[in-house]
């Protein structure tokens, strides 16, 4: 019998398996598979039906046979289930579900035409083929599984369904096989294999092989999921055809998945309203072989195995992402081609290695990787990236590359070694590598664009930045040993239990670049006890001109005294804030004159694109973003509760002194009056509040701004709802701004992102 030859590993680096890798039969050899059965199927139809569970009748009329079921759902036992050339089956279930369970010795050869107004269960353990001019046409779902072991009553009840079995048999389709509002599920202990079509544009595809699986309902997801610890199980999945869904899974627990299917098949997710286009290839502890065309329109491909081995015809992969996960892995010329072609058709590719079975958990490229356009490629391993001697990763457009070690956030060493080339000299896109604070670092050549320019609010300021990753506590306090480095977040950090010193002060501000990467920093207690000496607190004590914070949160943290400046985020800021934010509270002792502010104490520099919802209390000067600004606060908000303490005390909305300027922001909390100045905006100051700076009245309870803003800038809460409220904010599709449904502000439309 004739058989493929065996599967390629690229440049002899991916591991072999025990088992043969050689693959199944050709679909000719399958023609054979069904031209056994077909003498026997030949003019047959179903035979020695009967009722278990449930209720109808059973009737044949020459080529046809009916299934007539009287209630919602129904069980039948046959002798044998085939249907011959030229032969019909017809369920009339109404939008009910029957399961068929075959109990003779003989496969199931569907070479004719089957029909259902509901869903339709055939469960054979001795193996299932629809063969080339076989139809099975659903309504509902259909079901095809050699797993014999079913608990009826859960299927008659409607509960998710377990089902077993040791069959070595296969669930074979050379035909079509389409549900109209329903899904399909091909599942098998042995081997599943589609040479034909495959339809649910309303639901899901799933083709699953293991010892046991758990069949479930799901209106936006995945149904069918292989159970762990059945290591051994083995398997294999193989499509050859096309199969079209919403979305669409292949898995196994330590099987084979091959998708060969060619340049007129393919694997297309479209997606419903209800459901995103994605589709899910997961072969578990098995190999997975992906090839051909692979399509989630609009949504995401997800692709995991122990072992990847992309096939010399290629891979495109047509998707908004493409994740892939494994052990360890080398990038050589048959998965380079892939990843470029799938990045030059606007697919963002994030390849992670976990560092499973005792692998190194390294990731090496090997091979040139280049693609024009503004999909972005991530390199994320667990241990080390490596971009070989002679290798070079290259962008023209607008895409973005980043290369990060110890992907778990361990503190495992990781470092990134770049021994080629990275061409960003025709992109605009961004280059960042990550790695350990106790790894290594090798630039190697980059080569940036020298037209290069920052986004506007971005708060980047190199295109190419390679940063020590923060994993926890201990890594935080360590950035002031380099105040002057580059820095980020590779994960949340909680900070449960501890008082942190602020990093940087009036002596040696921080001046490196910190970027949260959309994580936080939560649980966090500053505390300054020393007033002998000058400080600012927060997590940041002093900021200098050339420091910035960006993309970071500081949540359900405090912040207490200090005697130049104290925020959530920074006591004293000289340069730029970007889409930062905080929770928590800001609140002192007794310590006159302090400026307090949500995110920021006082602000020399700028702060953009940010926002704050702690509450602030204290005695000197309060505001529910900044204290005291003399720098430039830039589309960004307030929500926080302003108490000031004392009769010294100070609040406004958003700024307590404003002698800066301040545009396209507003404010909301509560500000409490007392003796001294309380404004909707701003306490006092001689600085400049735009036009389109804003403030709820009713919620602040301050009927004017404390600056120059006429009283109609303070908003009801039902017209600060309404977009058009807000003169000059961009709330289009790529805007800085968002309205989402039933909010009673505007938000930043990166808080929707992240």
């Amino acid at each position: 019998m004739n058989k493929l030859p065996p599967a390629s590993y690229e440049q002899g680096k991916l591991r072999r398996r025990g088992a043969s890798m050689t693959l199944l039969p050709l679909t000719a050899a399958l023609l054979c598979c069904v031209a056994s059965v077909d003498a026997r199927a030949a003019g047959a139809l179903p035979a020695g039906g009967r009722f278990v569970g449930g209720n109808g009748s059973i009737s044949g009329n020459g080529t046809t046979l009916t299934v007539n079921q009287g209630s919602g759902r129904g069980v039948v036992d046959w002798n044998s289930f085939s249907i011959g050339n030229g032969n019909h089956v017809v369920f009339a279930n109404g939008n009910g579900a029957t399961l068929n369970r075959v109990t003779g010795g003989s496969p199931s050869a569907i070479l004719g035409t089957l029909t259902a107004s509901g869903s339709v269960y055939l469960i054979n353990p001795q193996g299932i083929v629809v063969g080339p001019r076989g139809v099975i046409s659903t309504n509902g779902r259909f079901v095809a599984s050699t797993l014999d072991a079913v608990d009826t009553s859960a299927f008659m009840n409607g509960q998710p369904l377990t089902l077993s079995g040791n069959s070595g048999a296969s669930i074979i389709n050379m035909g079509t096989i389409a549900s109209g509002t329903g899904d399909v599920f091909l599942i098998a202990r042995q081997q599943v294999d589609n040479a034909g079509t495959i339809s649910a544009p309303n639901g899901t595809v799933e083709l699953a092989v293991a010892q046991q699986v758990l069949l479930q309902d799901s209106s936006s997801g995945r149904q069918v999921f292989v159970q762990p610890g059945q290591q051994g199980a083995g398997g294999t999945i193989v499509n050859r055809g096309l199969i079209q869904a919403a979305q669409i899974s292949l898995q196994s627990v330590d099987g084979n998945i091959y998708a060969l299917a060619g340049n007129h098949e393919a694997i297309r997710a479209t997606a419903t309203a209800t459901r995103d286009g994605h589709v899910w290839l997961v072969a578990g502890h098995g190999m997975l072989q992906p090839g051909g065309q692979i399509e989630a329109a609009g949504g995401t491909v997800d692709m995991s195995a122990d072992t990847l081995a992309f096939p010399a015809g290629g891979t495109t992969v047509r998707a908004n992402q493409w994740n892939i996960a494994t052990p360890a892995f080398t990038i050589g010329d048959n998965a380079a081609l892939a990843l470029s072609g799938s990045l030059g058709t606007g697919t963002s590719v994030n390849i992670q290695t976990t560092g499973a079975n005792g692998s190194t958990g390294d990731l090496d490229v090997n091979s040139a990787i280049g693609w024009q356009g503004n999909a972005s490629l991530t390199l994320a391993a667990y241990r080390n990236v490596t971009v070989a001697q002679g290798a070079t990763i290259g962008n023209q457009g607008g895409g973005s590359l980043t290369l990060r070690a110890d992907a778990a956030s361990i503190d495992n060493g990781g470092g990134v070694a770049n021994r080629g080339v990275i061409d960003w000299s025709r992109s605009t896109g961004l280059v960042n590598a990550l790695y350990d604070m106790n790894g290594t670092y090798s630039a190697g050549t980059l080569l940036g664009n020298p037209a290069w320019t920052a986004a506007a609010g971005s708060g980047q300021i190199t295109q190419i930045t390679a940063y020590k990753q923060i994993n926890n506590v201990t890594d935080l306090q360590n950035i002031s040993q380099d105040l002057a480095g580059n820095y980020a977040l590779g994960t949340d950090i909680d900070a449960t239990g501890y008082t942190l010193a602020p990093i940087g002060d009036q002596t040696t501000p921080f001046t490196g670049q910190f970027d949260g990467m959309w994580h936080n920093v939560r649980n966090a207690k500053f505390v300054i006890s020393d007033f002998t000496k000058d400080h600012s607190s927060g997590l940041f004590g002093v900021v200098g001109q050339a420091g910035v914070l960006r993309d970071v949160g500081v949540e359900d943290s405090s912040v207490n005294t200090s005697n130049i400046g104290s925020g959530l985020l920074a006591g004293v800021n000289e340069g730029v804030i970007a889409n930062a934010h905080s929770t928590g509270v800001a609140a002192e002792f007794f310590q006159d004159g302090t400026p307090f502010g949500g995110l920021v104490g006082r602000n020399d520099g700028t702060v953009e694109r940010s926002w704050s919802s702690a509450a602030i209390s204290g005695s000197g000067t309060n505001g529910g973003l900044v204290g005291y600004n003399l720098g430039s606060i830039v589309e960004s908000y307030a929500t926080g509760s302003v108490s000031p303490i004392y009769s010294t005390g100070y609040g406004g909305g958003l700024v307590g002194i404003n002698d800066g300027t301040v545009t396209q922001s507003f404010a909301t909390g509560a500000v409490q009056t007392r003796s001294m100045p309380t404004h909707g905006v701003i306490a006092f100051g001689s600085g400049t509040l735009a036009p389109d700076v804003y403030w709820n009245k009713e919620t602040t309870g301050q009927a004017v701004s404390g600056g120059s803003l006429p009283p109609s800038n303070g908003l009801t809460t039902a017209q600060m709802s309404d977009p058009a409220s807000f003169a000059g904010y961009d709330f289009g599709p790529t805007g800085v701004w968002a309205m989402p449904s039933g909010a009673t502000h505007p938000v930043l439309r990166s808080q929707l992102a992240h």
